[in-house]
């Protein structure tokens, strides 16, 4: 009797430390979303003052994304490292964001698609009517379905990881994608630019010195 008492409590123990292992295992430098937050937000304020000012960049600011996906990738790979513990919901969230890299390739695919075929029926449109035809860009819904993606990944994140501030600026993408249905280009990438940083730039500020503050503890 005394064995199989033992032997429940060493059980217990066993459970118990296998749970603390796998909370204090969880390593989030939270440089990822301070990246995208960052690039996000500078190529959004970068396009509306393109627009405000009239003038073109020297090349596309939106390349930097392709360009940012490169640390992206080496961040990855030593977070991965440093994970001594993968739960499932590690799993989870990492297909999550992996498919949202790979809609957000496909949404910009076919949003430049579109907006480039709809392009010479709004020239033909302003030479009849003589008014402008900005308000029937593609782009003014394009961009509502960028947003929409954003706050997808995000909110599952904030949801599973019980991140309220994550999940607070997914949910305000969603917002903000409802509301740049009715806004004009520029207004749209500010709500972007707005989004980026409720979303991904703060939360990755919090979660890095979250980090930070973990390692100094272990140093001690």
């Amino acid at each position: 009797m005394e064995e199989k008492n033992l032997s429940e409590k060493e059980s217990l123990a066993l459970i118990t430390q296998m749970i603390s292992t796998a909370k204090n295992s969880f390593v989030d430098t939270g440089v990822g979303p301070i990246l995208w937050g960052t690039v996000v937000t500078i190529c959004s304020l970068v396009q509306v003052s393109e627009i405000h000012f009239n003038y073109d960049f020297p090349f596309d600011i939106w390349l930097l994304t392709i360009v940012a996906i490169i640390p992206q990738i080496y961040v990855s790979i030593q977070e991965s490292k440093m994970k001594k513990v993968r739960t499932h919901s590690d799993e989870t969230i990492n297909i999550v964001w992996l498919c949202f890299g790979i809609g957000l390739m496909l949404i910009n695919f076919i949003n430049i698609t579109y907006s480039l075929k709809l392009a010479p029926v709004l020239v033909d449109y302003e030479k009849l009517s003589g008014t402008s035809a900005a308000y029937l860009s593609y782009w003014n819904f394009g961009t509502s379905h960028l947003l929409f993606l954003y706050g997808l990944p995000t909110i599952i994140t904030g949801w599973v990881r019980k991140f309220k501030v994550m999940l607070y600026g997914g949910i305000l993408c969603w917002i903000c994608c409802v509301l740049s249905v009715y806004t004009n280009i520029k207004t749209d990438f500010l709500l972007m630019a707005m989004c980026a940083i409720a979303a991904w730039l703060i939360p990755g500020i919090i979660l890095r010195r979250r980090y930070l503050k973990q390692g100094k503890r272990a140093d001690v």
